[in-house]
């Protein structure tokens, strides 16, 4: 296999929970090689988050997804042999990620003036809850709450406006987050390229969470009054979700009025819909949302999922099926594009890929992720320690 674009990259992954770490493991998709320090014995505290979903203890699946490819360094960062090592890691590393709390890392001495000054190619990137300035610097978080909520996105997603708010599923928004962290470190790759000089990169799970609210946050600032979804209907027929005869439910989505009403009208068998005066213009197809929504789940209640995916594909007609995480298990779409790639240690498990290809570049085959600690033998005696000076930071 031809070497892959990052092979010569090293990351240190000195991160905790999910954003942070995604981001290293991304560039790992690619060949970096990514040497995660955890503490010894407890390991990474997001090892443990699956077990509180009620999750037999057989497969990790979180921290298969995002430590795949990795190398697992058991370190106290809090005694001083151990800072040695991180030092001569950081020498040598290109990128060092972090989402420690900023008083944790004054206490360990992880900030980026703690740093940058060993290595000045290093990129240091650093990814808070709410932002490196303010008020709410120094809070702690997780994507629920500084993207999910502070952002207003928990406000606005919800079935109707008197819905009580939904609470976001794991990862959620750290994986988007983890992207924007993946996209500032490659940004300050090609700025190092230029300069020879690396530097501190950062990002937030607010600025990630605005960022993906922002057309809601947009419309705030120029002044606007958003009230959120209303009640069925009230964005008309051809924005709405239906359920077929086998109970599955998929979402119709139209831009085109013009264009997208005679290809429903026909795709569902009524061609004559479109001279009806009650649909004729979108002004009386809104004025009648109830009628042709009453009329539309009639119909589509009437034949099976199967059935009607077929028809409204070949009518033209812009539809997607809400899936449950179950479908993509066996998907013909997923499989095609190689988003569930089998791990090549995994004994015929797959994971999820991370979301971009780059034409005539290879991606590793992903590997299952580490022990805690599995690999801080190496690592240490790669560092210059004595068989009894990694005993003393090991044992």
């Amino acid at each position: 296999m031809s070497e892959s674009l990052f092979s010569d990259l090293l990351v240190i992954d000195c991160a905790s929970f999910i954003a942070g770490p995604a981001a290293a493991t991304v560039m790992s998709d690619f060949g970096a090689r990514v040497i995660k320090i955890e503490p010894p014995g407890i390991g990474d505290s997001y090892r443990n988050l699956f077990r509180l979903r009620g999750t037999p203890d057989d497969i990790d699946y979180f921290w298969a997804l995002d430590s795949r490819n990795k190398e697992s360094l058991a370190l106290d960062l809090k005694l001083p042999a151990a800072r040695g090592v991180l030092e001569t890691l950081v020498r040598k590393a290109d990128v060092f990620i972090t989402n420690y709390p900023f008083p944790v890392r004054e206490r360990l001495g992880l900030r980026s003036e703690d740093l940058l000054h060993l290595n000045q190619r290093l990129i240091y990137a650093s990814l808070s809850p709410y932002g490196e300035h303010g008020p709410e610097r120094d809070r702690t978080g997780f994507d629920t709450t500084a993207w999910w909520a502070r952002s207003g996105l928990m406000d606005m997603v919800r079935p109707t406006n008197d819905a009580e708010p939904a609470l976001s599923m794991p990862g959620m928004g750290d994986h988007p987050t983890a992207m924007a962290m993946y996209s500032a470190v490659v940004t300050a790759l090609y700025r190092r390229q230029l300069t020879g000089k690396g530097g501190e990169v950062t990002t937030s799970l607010l600025a990630n969470g605005l960022w993906s609210n922002s057309c809601q946050v947009q419309g705030a600032l120029c002044g606007y009054e958003l009230t959120g979804r209303g009640p069925r209907g009230s964005r008309g027929a051809m924005v709405e979700t239906y359920q077929t005869l086998d109970e599955r439910s998929f979402i119709l989505t139209t831009t085109n009025p013009a264009r997208d009403w005679p290809l429903l009208a026909r795709a569902v068998g009524h061609p004559e819909w479109v001279e009806d005066p009650r649909f004729a213009t979108p002004m009386e197809r809104f004025a009648n949302t109830a009628v042709l929504v009453a009329m539309l789940e009639e119909i589509f209640g009437g034949d099976t999922w199967e059935a009607w995916r077929d028809r409204l594909n070949a009518g033209g007609v812009t539809f997607g099926i809400v899936a449950k995480v179950e479908d993509h298990v066996a998907d013909e779409q997923l499989d095609a594009n190689g988003l569930l790639p089998e791990f090549v240690d995994g004994y015929g498990l797959r994971t999820v890929d991370s979301p971009f290809h780059l034409d005539g570049e290879i991606k590793q085959p992903p590997r299952m992720a580490p022990a805690i600690g599995q690999h801080t033998r190496q690592i240490l005696e790669e560092c210059g320690l004595d068989a009894a000076e990694i005993e003393a930071l090991s044992g």
